[in-house]
C-alpha cells in the first residue's frame, strides 16, 4: 500500500494496515462485500473451514477493569475458567466496554492495533492451521495471516484456552 488506498478504508481499518505495514506484514486487510460478524459468516463469504477465522473475544479483569483479548479459533468456545486461571477474573464485556477499550466495535475487533493495549491470549487450536484469517478493525475487513505471525504481530502468548471440542462418537 502506498498511502493512496488507505484513505479509501474505514479510519479503523487504515490503522490496522498501518500497523501491518510497519510490521512488515505481507498482506493488506480486505473489505468483503458482507459483513462477517460471526466465525462462520467470515468462513463462509472466504470460502475457508471456520476454525480458520481467528475471532477476537474481549473480556473484562474484574480486579483493574481491563480488557482481556482471547484470540480462539472459529470453531472453538472459549473455557472462561481456563483464561481466569492465567489472568485473573473476568467477566463479559459490553458493547460500549469493548468499543473504548479497543476502538473497535463488536465484530470488526482485531488482535491488534488496539486503542488501549489488552491483556492478550493466542488460542493454541490456530496452530492446526497454517493460513487464517482476522478481523481488520470493521464488520467487513479481514486480513490473512499464520498464527505464527499473529503471535509475533500481538506478542502475546499461545495457551490452552477453549474447551475441548464436542464429541463426534455415535451413540
Amino acid at each position: 500500500m502506498c498511502g493512496a488506498e488507505l484513505t479509501a478504508l474505514p479510519e479503523t481499518v487504515q490503522r490496522v494496515a498501518r500497523l501491518l505495514q510497519s510490521a512488515g506484514h505481507p498482506h493488506t486487510p480486505q473489505m468483503l462485500d458482507d459483513a462477517a460478524r460471526t466465525a462462520q459468516q467470515a468462513a463462509d463469504l472466504l470460502g475457508i473451514e471456520v476454525g480458520q477465522v481467528a475471532k477476537s473475544i474481549i473480556f473484562k479483569r474484574k480486579s483493574d477493569n481491563v480488557a482481556v483479548l482471547v484470540v480462539a479459533s472459529g470453531d472453538r468456545r472459549v473455557d472462561e475458567k481456563k483464561v481466569d486461571a492465567i489472568v485473573g477474573k473476568t467477566g463479559r464485556a459490553d458493547a460500549d466496554f469493548v468499543k473504548a477499550a479497543t476502538g473497535f466495535s463488536i465484530g470488526g475487533v482485531s488482535p491488534f492495533a488496539h486503542a488501549t493495549e489488552p491483556v492478550t491470549l493466542i488460542d493454541r487450536e490456530l496452530f492446526r492451521f497454517q493460513e487464517i484469517w482476522a478481523a481488520a478493525g470493521h464488520p467487513h475487513a479481514v486480513v490473512k495471516l499464520s498464527p505464527a505471525e499473529l503471535e509475533k504481530l500481538t506478542g502475546a502468548p499461545v495457551a490452552d484456552v477453549v474447551q475441548p471440542p464436542a464429541s463426534s462418537s455415535l451413540s
